[in-house]
């Protein structure tokens, strides 16, 4: 166990030793594209740029994977002034972004027919007139894309002329609104990193149809409510219509369980390590996304709410490990904040092959912890090839989804290590359960 034990560090401590020059590269890259949102702003009032992005820093230190990033360009206008009206998913036009959105609504925006101050937001280039008798015309993303695009290039252009960016520092090829957001290569010194430049229109406080009531107990009093104090962000979902955007909200959720003690974020950093340099090959493969690994971050905090259960690093992945491996086995992973919401879906991927890969992970993970060869230790494999089916009866009966049966899942790897009474008792009752089934079954 002990040899086990200095490979979680070891691999711990290499990524740990790569935070502070990753949060020094994301912010040489910020401060670029901040100075050229700053030209934008000047040129155009209605576009702010928003500094308030400790938290992004915070998260790119945590993981070794480079998927995009996003930079929200805020909208200077009183969301909650305007007129939100959720439209029917089937009834959408416009082209759309092609992603699984996370939650079922999308909303035009209105400027209603008694608003005042809006006339700045009533101009040709973001809005488009209407004969509704509630309101005067719509803010329409399409327009508004069109217009921040037309801005950036202005942006880019006075600031390399007044070298106010170093040249090569950034790559503008892919600027362009086909995809609902504009993308930016931008230098960080030795890696280009590229950033999603989305407008949003802020904290509006009418639509945050949360389908969660309360959080669990380990979330500190009030976290919830924390939460949707900020409103609801919107993003373009189509040509016409915005939809809601969770990342401020689960970014605001993961700052909240990274001040809780244990080696939560430490078993978010290491399984992202693992996917992006084994399950995706560096990088090259579709795959999971640390998006997908926060959600289920977020979850195994829900789910294992006692301090024994994150005082052990390996102990703590294995938490992660044991819900990811369901979801993958069940192919649904539910939004934190939108449970009905399959994270999983719609994303193209091959869930039985990514399966496969986790699985081998959790039975043998010695030999994708190593960082040299002399790592490499031989290990029996922890489990046996009937896990499977038993990681599926959360698809069939949702009442599994629960800390009691995952407790099981923790024990047939061999990571339990709870002394909790209460808890080892339901663990127990529900290993009795499924065994009935299993025979009844056969």
């Amino acid at each position: 166990m002990a040899v086990k034990i200095s490979l979680w560090h070891h691999c711990l401590q290499a990524i740990q030793s790569r935070e502070t020059p990753k949060i020094q590269d994301y912010q040489r890259a910020e401060n670029v594209l901040l100075t050229i949102l700053e030209r934008v702003q000047e040129l155009d009032s209605r576009f702010r740029v928003d500094y308030s992005r400790d938290l992004e820093a915070f998260q790119f230190a945590l993981r070794t994977s480079e998927d995009d990033l996003t930079m929200e360009v805020p909208l200077w206008v009183d969301s909650d002034s305007l007129l939100a009206q959720e439209t029917i998913d089937g009834q959408l036009e416009g082209r759309r972004i092609q992603e699984n959105l996370p939650s079922p609504a999308s909303y035009t925006l209105g400027v209603p027919q008694d608003a005042a101050g809006l006339e700045r937001w009533m101009t040709e280039d973001v809005f488009s007139p209407s004969e509704n008798t509630e309101c005067q015309g719509y803010i329409l993303p399409s327009k508004v894309l069109r217009r921040l695009k037309d801005l950036l290039v202005a942006a880019i252009v006075h600031c390399k002329h007044h070298c106010l960016i170093m040249p090569g520092s950034l790559n503008a090829g892919n600027l362009k609104e086909e995809d609902l957001h504009m993308s930016l290569l931008v230098s960080s010194g030795w890696r280009m990193i590229r950033f999603n430049i989305i407008p949003v229109v802020k904290k509006n406080h009418k639509i945050l149809p949360l389908q969660r009531k309360h959080l669990a107990q380990v979330f500190p009093d009030g976290s919830l409510e924390k939460v949707q104090r900020q409103g609801a962000d919107l993003i373009p979902s189509s040509s016409h219509h915005w939809r809601i955007s969770t990342d401020n909200l689960v970014t605001k959720l993961l700052g909240i369980v990274g001040s809780l003690q244990g080696y939560r974020l430490d078993s978010l950093s290491i399984l992202d390590r693992v996917n992006n340099e084994s399950w995706r090959e560096g990088g090259k493969k579709a795959g999971l996304t640390f998006d997908h690994l926060k959600m289920v971050l977020l979850w195994a905090t829900e789910l294992f709410p006692s301090p024994e259960d994150w005082s052990d690093l390996e102990g703590s992945v294995y938490r992660l490990l044991v819900i990811l491996l369901c979801c993958l086995a069940t192919k649904e992973l539910p939004h934190f904040l939108f449970p009905q919401h399959n994270l999983l879906q719609g994303q193209g991927l091959d869930l039985n092959a990514l399966y496969q890969q986790v699985e081998k992970f959790a039975s043998q993970p010695e030999q994708f912890l190593k960082i040299h060869v002399t790592h490499l230790f031989p290990s029996p494999p922890r489990i046996d090839n009937g896990i499977k089916a038993f990681l599926q009866l959360p698809a069939n009966n949702p009442t599994y989804w629960d800390t009691a049966y995952f407790d099981v899942l923790l024990d047939k790897f061999q990571v339990y290590n709870i002394q909790d009474k209460d808890r080892i008792s339901a663990m127990q009752n529900i290993f009795l359960k499924t065994k009935k089934l299993e025979n009844s079954a056969s």
